[in-house]
């Protein structure tokens, strides 16, 4: 079966489950302990390119048990958000792969959006692109600065750097508490920067990442958006996530749109 684009770690067992499947696309999330070993991921990455799998690496989400946000005023975080996001570029950069990161997640230290944040967000990630701007696409969170709620993150931070993007479609619906017409102005205006997507269902009031068909996104919408680009399905699962049974049926049903 085509489209099977899949999300899960760089455990075996992960791996093996997803393989079985012949996936076109792998994204491994990435923990803070998996930065200590570089060369499994390494060889994670070119056991699939050998397989013809195109890789994305997403960044850590958390160090020392909490999220990591850009603009943090801890220097331990802002040190590894930095050593980290550059040992990743410098990986997929001699392994042909791409980076995910998030400039910030939910309950970020600097959730406050203004004009003047956000162009102070914009001098951040100026800084992160001289590591590798063809390396790195950026996530979008459900609110704060980097969220497509604030009414100045494309005029004032994307369209300027001509930011990269992987655009999370169930974060920007969950941002706008459930309107598929404001994910729509989203697509349009985000399309000439997105390069990845995140395919996930949601109801539009919380981070509930359903498979698709099961929450209120209009795929019919969104899919025309997508199409030629890349993209995941990325569902939440259950137990260990060994198991990517739910991304697989999202695939089956995004194919038959």
């Amino acid at each position: 079966m085509n489209n099977i684009r899949l999300k899960g770690s760089l455990d075996r067992s992960s791996l093996d489950n997803r393989l079985a499947y012949n996936p076109e696309i792998i994204e491994f999330y990435l923990s803070a302990t998996d930065m200590q070993q570089p060369d499994l991921i390494v060889a994670r990455i070119r056991e699939l390119k050998n397989r013809g799998v195109t890789v994305y690496l997403h960044h850590p989400s958390r160090y020392q048990n909490t999220f990591l946000d850009i603009m943090s005023t801890n220097i331990e975080l802002r040190r590894f958000y930095h050593e980290s996001t550059r040992q990743l570029v410098q990986i997929c950069k001699a392994e042909g792969a791409k980076c995910v990161l998030h400039a910030h997640y939910v309950r970020s230290e600097n959730a406050e959006v203004s004009r003047e944040r956000t162009i102070a967000l914009r001098e951040e990630i100026a800084a992160i692109l001289e590591y590798g701007r063809e390396q790195i696409v950026w996530e979008d969170s459900t609110e704060g600065l980097f969220c497509y709620s604030n009414p100045y993150l494309i005029d004032d931070l994307i369209i300027p750097l001509d930011l990269p993007l992987n655009v999370d479609v169930s974060h920007t619906f969950i941002a706008f508490r459930g309107d598929n017409q404001k994910l729509r102005d989203v697509l349009e205006r985000t399309a000439p920067y997105a390069v990845y997507y995140h395919l996930v269902d949601s109801m539009g009031q919380v981070h509930d990442s359903l498979p698709l068909g099961e929450g209120l996104i209009d795929w019919q919408m969104v899919k025309p958006f997508v199409k030629g680009k890349d993209y995941i399905f990325e569902i939440n699962l259950v137990g260990d996530h060994s198991d990517c049974t739910p991304m697989v049926e999202s695939a089956k049903y995004f194919t038959a749109l």
